[in-house]
């Protein structure tokens, strides 16, 4: 068989690669939820935008204050990582704790989900449907 060719193996993208694939994603989300959100609220005449604004502002800072603070802990994990504190022992947890990129895991879809849930309640209530808006899971 020596004319017989080796099929050529398909391997996986680049770790590199798919962080950046993320973060264009991450950004195009972004600027939608911006410009959906933009539009939405300038609909709106100027005395239902601002108590428009100040229920969002109810609503959701404190799924805002939430998702920062998840973050932060993961932050304290890392830098605990970082510096060979054994947090594990100095707080007598269990082995099966969370790492700090389980934490940001779990941060980034809070992330995600509360501005995603957001932008769905400013359209649909700026377009008239503020019983859908209502039923916002967030």
């Amino acid at each position: 068989m020596k004319g017989a060719s080796v099929p050529a193996v398909v391997g996986m993208p680049s770790p590199l690669f798919l962080w950046r694939f993320k973060a264009i994603l991450f950004l195009l989300w972004g600027l939608c939820c911006c410009k959906i959100g933009w539009d939405s609220v300038m609909r709106m005449s100027a005395d239902l935008r601002d108590l428009f604004l100040y229920e969002v502002f109810l609503y959701y800072n404190p799924l805002f204050l939430v998702a920062l603070m998840i973050w932060l802990w993961g932050v304290n994990l890392w830098v605990f990582a970082q510096s060979s504190v054994n947090y594990v022992k100095v707080f007598d947890l269990a082995q099966t704790h969370l790492s700090h990129r389980e934490i940001w895991r779990c941060a980034t879809w809070l992330t995600l989900i509360v501005p995603t849930s957001m932008t769905a309640y400013l359209y649909l209530y700026s377009h008239g449907e503020v019983s859908l808006a209502a039923s916002q899971p967030v």
